[in-house]
């Protein structure tokens, strides 16, 4: 089923039920809308944008922030047959307009955030872009772009019911960039519905669920977790910030049942509970059911910690990629805590290899790349063969990812290929290190990085974060590794905050840069 259609039958079974929930605390600010409301501004928008001209293969770029609009637009996008072209808000004028060179959108839908670069590109974005559509307040709209109410004012909010098969191209995700420039990846609507089905068939959803969603929703984790609760009319919540103290009143106020988290998050809320920050008894938890995390690699003591706080959790671990359609291609899987620290088994209607240099499986326990193949796998980066072949092989995809596959099966991620470090002729595995690192009570988070060395290529360095108020000594650190062989221990360590994108992920390439001449 389209998940435009998915949206069309939430509307007619669900009708007035909550469909979407934004909480913005710093203003202190709650919107909700239910299912009825959202179809129709989804069909609204749609309707207004085939008036403009946009239509089946055109491609529209949308630059927001996490609000209440976020997916109504997309849907709306959807509806057209155009390709949603969903942007990271982090990226600078360069990367807009990077984007924008490979989509070639013929509409962009923006927020305040971003008029400041989009007025500094305009020129170069004009080419292709013919609509601009801006969704804040109206005082701030610039006078060359829409007001998105005014844009939607007396359109038809019936569906336009534009043909679209499953093989249709839905939409352009660009890739983060922690290993190189953004790829266009093009997924295909069977991909998105494909990522419904998995979602829920992972973590059980039902309509009396309700999903936090706190990442971006650019990003295909966040939408596509959320997608889990879309497919059986559950409701989400849209939080607007990541403190601790508003993440739980935001579980405990609005009865979330279903909270995924990146692991800085995790670790913070455990730390405000810790420091007697929180009290856990002025919140009400009992219908929090499960707890999830993926995007980075996990900590064993991160999950062993949130355990022996909330027992009665259930808990995932979640491994994708963009090019995968998002999360769910491996996955941990609700009934194996006693496996903590992989990213688990294939998720449902997926296969999982571990292959040398010449796509031939290795042994369990051996080290190689994680190829993975299933429904969710993308057509192509777009416009961009070379980097597709390169990753695409007889239907395989090739993650990039270093990982090892135990005597039962389960998969652990050893690291990135990109981010092996070679030291004297051995590899040394960051993930390795970093989760020795933060079994350490004082360290909040680190990152292990390889830094250029004239007699052994590379030597191993840790940037690390301390948790808020805690002391520790270099002397203290390098004492603590000689737990680990001598040959993967730091030479070098610096006391830096660890830069992560808005998915979790560490920056290290930016890190290689800071601290090579260091």
């Amino acid at each position: 089923m389209i998940i435009t259609e998915i949206l069309t039958r939430n509307a007619r079974c669900f009708g007035s039920d909550t469909a979407l929930i934004e909480r913005e605390p710093e203003k202190n600010l709650r919107r909700e809308i239910d299912w009825v409301e959202f179809h129709r501004q989804s069909n609204r928008l749609a309707n207004a944008l085939l008036a403009c001209g946009i239509g089946k293969g055109d491609r529209v770029i949308q630059l927001m922030m996490n609000s209440l609009e976020w997916l109504p637009v997309y849907f709306g996008i959807l509806r057209t047959g155009a390709w949603a072209v969903p942007l990271n808000f982090r990226f600078s004028e360069r990367g807009i307009r990077g984007c924008n060179e490979t989509a070639g959108a013929k509409a962009m839908i923006f927020g305040p955030e971003f008029i400041e670069r989009i007025e500094a590109i305009k020129g170069d974005l004009d080419i292709s872009v013919n609509c601009y559509i801006y969704v804040g307040e109206k005082e701030s709209c610039p006078d060359w772009a829409a007001f998105l109410p005014d844009f939607i004012d007396g359109v038809s909010a019936q569906d336009p019911k534009i043909p679209i098969e499953l093989m249709d191209t839905a939409g352009l995700y660009f890739t983060s960039g922690t290993t190189g420039l953004p790829k266009a990846v093009r997924l295909t609507h069977r991909n998105l519905e494909f990522a419904c089905y998995l979602e829920n068939r992972h973590h059980n959803q039902t309509p009396g669920d309700n999903f936090l969603c706190i990442p971006p929703l650019y990003h295909t984790g966040a939408k596509m977790h959320w997608f889990g609760n879309f497919i059986v009319g559950a409701k989400a919540v849209i939080l607007k910030g990541v403190k601790p103290q508003w993440i739980l009143e935001a579980v405990s106020e609005e009865r979330v049942t279903l909270v995924w988290l990146l692991v800085p998050w995790a670790h913070d809320i455990l730390i405000e509970i810790e420091a007697g920050r929180i009290d856990l008894s002025r919140y009400r938890l009992d219908q929090w059911r499960f707890m999830h995390i993926g995007a980075q690699p996990v900590p064993q003591s991160l999950i062993r910690n949130w355990m022996k706080v909330f027992p009665g959790h259930q808990y995932d671990t979640n491994y994708g990629l963009t090019e995968a359609t998002g999360p769910g291609c491996v996955h941990l899987g609700m009934g194996n805590l006693h496996k903590v620290g992989a990213i688990g088994l294939p998720g449902f209607d997926w296969e999982c290899r571990i292959v040398d240099m010449e796509m031939n499986p290795v042994e369990n326990g051996t080290p190689g790349e994680l190829i993975v193949k299933g429904p969710g796998v993308m057509q192509e980066y777009y416009k961009n063969p070379e980097a597709t072949a390169e990753v695409l092989q007889d239907g395989w995809l090739l993650t990039g990812d270093v990982a090892r596959k135990d005597e039962e099966g389960f998969i652990w991620l050893v690291d990135r290929k990109k981010d092996v470090i070679i030291t004297g002729g051995e590899n040394i595995y960051p993930v390795e290190i970093e989760d020795f690192l933060m079994e350490h009570p004082d360290i909040g988070d680190v990152a292990v990085i390889g830094l250029p060395d004239e007699r052994l290529g590379e030597i191993v360095a840790a940037v690390v974060q301390l948790k808020p108020g805690r002391n520790l000594e270099e002397e203290e650190i390098r004492e603590f590794c000689k737990g680990l062989p001598r040959y993967r221990r730091p030479r070098r360590f610096f006391f830096d905050p660890v830069p992560r994108n808005p998915t979790g992920k560490i920056e290290k390439p930016k890190l290689r840069n800071m601290y090579r001449d260091q």
